[in-house]
Formats: structure tokens, sequence, C-alpha cells
């Protein structure tokens, strides 16, 4: 398996409180698709082996966030996606950091049509 179950759970309890909320295998990982547009991933450094958090915050607040803690440059196939961040587990491990990246991500999900 390519992801955390355990943090894939704890992603699930926050997207559970409204939109549609769907759930797919990929990139080697889950992703949560709420109101059919992608908000949030989790998956597995593969350099690292750590468990990581991808999330979809939009390109106008995306200077700001990368310089919280844990935040970095999202560049799954080798270039850089703006508005996407990754987030290393010193960014998410407590409860009000993972809901911070949440709720920036269905912040950003909100604006997108």
């Amino acid at each position: 398996m390519a992801y955390s179950e355990y943090l894939v759970e704890r992603v699930r309890k926050r997207l559970d409180k409204g939109g549609q909320v769907e759930e797919r295998k990929m990139m080697g990982g889950m992703v949560f698709m709420v109101n059919d547009k992608m908000c949030v991933g989790v998956d597995i450094d593969k350099k690292t082996r750590q468990d990581r958090l991808m999330v979809r915050v939009g390109k106008l607040p995306y200077l700001e966030l990368l310089a919280k803690q844990g935040s970095r440059e999202m560049d799954f196939t080798g270039k850089v996606m703006r508005g996407f961040l990754f987030i290393d587990p010193d960014g998410f491990d407590a409860e009000e950091d993972l809901d911070f990246w949440i709720e920036r991500a269905l912040e950003f999900n909100e604006l997108i049509r």
C-alpha cells in the first residue's frame, strides 16, 4: 500500500462535513475529490518513505502557504505544479495543523467551478 490508512482516515473525518466527497486511488495514493474537483491527497514520499499530504490551494495564497512549516512545492512529475503543495509530517501531525491544511484546500475548492 502506497499510503497511510491512518492519515486517510484523519482526512476523511475532516471532509465528511459537507459537499460531495469521492475517494479515488491514483498517483500511487488516495485522492479526495470534493464536488468533483481534486482537493486533498495522501501518499508516501518515495525518497523519505514518510507520509505526505497533497493539498490544492490555488495560486493566490501559494507563496504565503509555501512558507508554512512542513510545506513544500509539489513536483510530482519533476515540474513544480503551482497551486498544489506537498505537506510533510511536521506540517500535519498535530490535529490543528491538519485542520489548517484541510480548511485551505476546502476554501479553494469552493472558489473553482
